[in-house]
Order: structure tokens, then sequence, then C-alpha cells
């Protein structure tokens, strides 16, 4: 880890700080994009972030600087597929704030949550970037990382 960060598990009173940078990814996304992604309210996804803590359903990981400051997260669940022969994990959201890029923190975020998914037993970790091509850099990233193009695109269906 680079001098001066550390990585700790975020727990339900941490939520605010994680929604924070989450709207700041949001933001990030609808710029580069002129698409609104997805809908946002840091109110309603802190107090989903610390339900989703709470139950165990969601885990998420933080990288503080030294005077701890939050300037970078990874978060992820579980999932299950026939395909993927059972439990394996997908991250949701993976951030680091731009002065903060180009420090190592993301990999060391993906390391924890290979680690992580390790522990668990996991054959895998999945993730879907943000659109192509604002996000290339992104995309890079992740492949660096180790993870590979399996093809598709992500669709939705709002209900």
């Amino acid at each position: 880890m680079p001098c001066g960060f550390a990585i700790q598990s975020v727990a339900e009173g941490m939520a605010c700080e994680i929604a924070e940078m989450l709207g700041d990814l949001r933001s990030e996304i609808v710029a580069q994009t002129n698409t609104q992604a997805f809908n946002f309210d840091k109110a309603e996804t802190a107090t989903r972030l610390a339900e989703f803590l709470s139950r165990e359903a969601y885990f998420v990981f933080v990288v503080r600087d030294s005077c701890g400051l939050a300037v970078g997260f990874v978060a992820f669940y579980e999932s299950r597929a026939l395909y993927a022969e059972g439990e394996f994990g997908t991250i949701s959201e993976l951030y680091v704030r731009p002065s903060f890029r180009s420090l190592g923190l993301g990999a060391r975020l993906i390391d924890q949550s290979k680690n992580f998914a390790l522990a668990r037993g996991w054959k895998r970790l999945e993730v879907t970037t943000p659109p192509l091509p604002s996000f290339e850099r992104t995309l890079a990233f992740y492949e660096r990382e180790g993870f590979s193009i399996t093809g598709g695109r992500k669709v939705r269906l709002l209900l």
C-alpha cells in the first residue's frame, strides 16, 4: 500500500461517507455520458447501504489517507449462477477520488476484494464497466488487474 493509506472494512456507521463518494461517481458518469445513469439521493443511499451491511448482503472496503479521509471504495455482493459453478462476487461500485488516482489505490482495492473472495470460496469476481467508449480507461484498468472481457452488454428492465 502506498505510504499514508490504509484499507478497512466498512461498518454501518460509515454509510454516509460511502454514499457521498457514490454521488461523486454518479456525477462523473453523468458528466461523461450525458445520460442519467441512475437516480441518487444521498440520504436514501446511506440508509440502504447501512441496511445491506447489517444483513451482510453487501461488502465494502474503503481506502483512507493518513488524515482519515475516505478517498476511495469498492463495493460488491455475492451472486449465484449455474454458469459460474456456484457463488461468486459482483463488484457493483469501485471509485477513487480523482486527485488520488494513479497512486495504485484502485489496484489495492481490487486486491482486497480478491482476498475477500478467496476467503469466501468464490471462484470469480465480475464487474460491469460504465458505458464505453467514455470509460475505456476503466476497462483498461480492470484488464490490467486480470479481468477479461466475457462479451455481452449489461441490460436492465425497470419495474
